[in-house]
């Protein structure tokens, strides 16, 4: 019998899965918002995503309709979730105004950090939240030390 590779070929190390009631509509929101592309879909009963894989760029995220016997629930069903994915993309500008005329409630405008990275923050229609960013310049660690240190201060 031939070997398992315990790490499947074509995934990383640690993919989100995430509980969306409206999976399908997800999907859809995913796309057009992020550019992903589906891998494949699973259906469930009456007409549910019992799991789909897309994929971002080099990163994996999966996804169906919630499984509540399974502990699989939204964020809507438990009062909102602690999680956040950053999440870089070409151009945060362009993916945040995606995002909000998608029907996504802005948490955070676009705005450059002390870090290197432009970013915004929205939640979904389905209540997962984003933090997008686009790397826009490199910042040493002693540089950005520096800089936290200036912003504390205010």
């Amino acid at each position: 019998m031939p070997a398992v590779n315990p790490i499947p070929e074509g995934y990383p190390v640690v993919s989100p899965a995430l509980a969306v009631n409206g999976a399908a509509h997800a999907i859809d929101f995913y796309k057009r918002v992020f550019g992903a592309a589906e891998r494949f879909r699973m259906p469930g009963p009456n007409n549910t995503i019992a799991h789909c894989e897309l994929q971002f760029g080099g990163s994996l995220v999966m996804l169906g309709d919630p499984a509540p016997d399974m502990g699989f629930l939204d964020p809507k069903a438990v009062g909102g979730t602690p999680v956040n994915l950053y999440t870089y993309v070409e151009d945060v500008d362009a993916t945040h105004a995606a995002a909000l005329g998608a029907g996504a409630q802005e948490t955070q405008a676009p705005a450059t950090q002390f870090y290197g990275d432009r970013t915004a923050a929205f939640e979904d229609p389905f209540g997962h939240k984003w933090t997008i960013a686009t790397h826009v310049e490199d910042v040493t660690p002693e540089e950005m030390e520096k800089r936290m240190a200036e912003m504390m201060q205010g």
